[in-house]
């Protein structure tokens, strides 16, 4: 059984020094002549197209959980995107969530929240961890995604297009727009997606009966684009909409009912009205 108190393992090592390069860029907006508004805005435009059209609606809802379909070059420009949040190549992050849902809070959860939040949160991507997924079980988790040859190669190069992208930046803002378009828009992605493995397994409340510790966050889901009612997620793992009663609002739905439209979207899933039934519990309740 995976402990928060283990010795790093040598792949934790070197995620662990990645995480400390980018969080200690990201302080460097707090010396003098780096603020502007115009990095303000790069990094909030940046922080929407990684961290809600990459990873919540590209690596999750379409290749996770295949919650949706998109024409084949639209999932690949959502999946660049998501690779350009630095959280992973494609084929990591899905198989790791594929593993987090077939073992959700139990052995073999790569963060379980059993082991505490801190683990959830973040300790796990750095600490020894014996259920970090090899290569073989990446693929035997995404076979759908290790035959792909596009996602095999943004899973070798993905952190290449970040430094693509810290020069671009260069060339036409300068520092200001590297450190806030590059490693405060990082750091901000990575907590805020880190939020929905620890905080909403642990506080908030659950609608639906999923013999896990899933809960319904609400300022997770307002912070993360709507992943933050993740109870009814686990209900429903493969529900194009996580924001399943009128108050639970979710960005992520509303995009998608936005491609659905522009007759980009189809083979939209949702749970029927009896599967919701049939899993929800008496009362609401409070989990903390």
């Amino acid at each position: 059984m995976q402990s928060a108190t283990r010795a790093r393992d040598p792949r934790g090592i070197t995620t662990g020094l990645g995480l400390t390069v980018v969080h200690v860029g990201a302080l460097a907006i707090f010396l003098p002549h780096v603020f502007s508004w115009s990095a303000v805005a790069v990094l909030f435009v940046l922080y929407y197209l990684t961290g809600a059209l990459g990873i919540t609606l590209g690596y999750h809802r379409i290749l996770t959980h295949r919650s949706l379909k998109v024409p084949k070059a639209l999932e690949y420009i959502f999946t660049t995107l998501g690779a350009l949040a630095l959280q992973g190549g494609p084929i990591e992050w899905i198989s790791t969530h594929r593993a987090h849902h077939a073992h959700t809070d139990r052995e073999g959860d790569p963060h379980s929240v059993e082991h505490g939040l801190r683990w959830a949160h973040m300790q796990w991507l750095y600490k020894r961890n014996d259920a970090r997924l090899s290569l073989a079980e990446q693929a035997r988790l995404a076979p759908d995604l290790a035959r792909d040859p596009f996602y095999r190669f943004l899973d070798k190069t993905y952190v290449w297009w970040q430094v693509a992208l810290a020069l671009v930046l260069l060339a036409i803002g300068g520092w200001p727009w590297v450190i806030y378009g590059v490693f405060l828009r990082a750091v901000l992605t990575y907590h805020i997606t880190w939020l929905v493995n620890s905080a909403a397994h642990h506080d908030g409340y659950q609608t639906y009966r999923t013999g896990d510790r899933s809960t319904n966050n609400w300022w997770v889901a307002i912070l993360a684009w709507g992943e933050g009612w993740h109870n009814n997620h686990h209900a429903f793992p493969w529900s194009a909409r996580h924001g399943l009663r009128w108050f639970e609002f979710d960005f992520t739905w509303l995009t998608i009912r936005f491609l659905a439209a522009c007759k980009l979207a189809r083979d939209i899933k949702l749970p029927t009205e009896a599967m919701i039934a049939r899993l929800a519990v008496h009362q609401p309740h409070q989990v903390r």
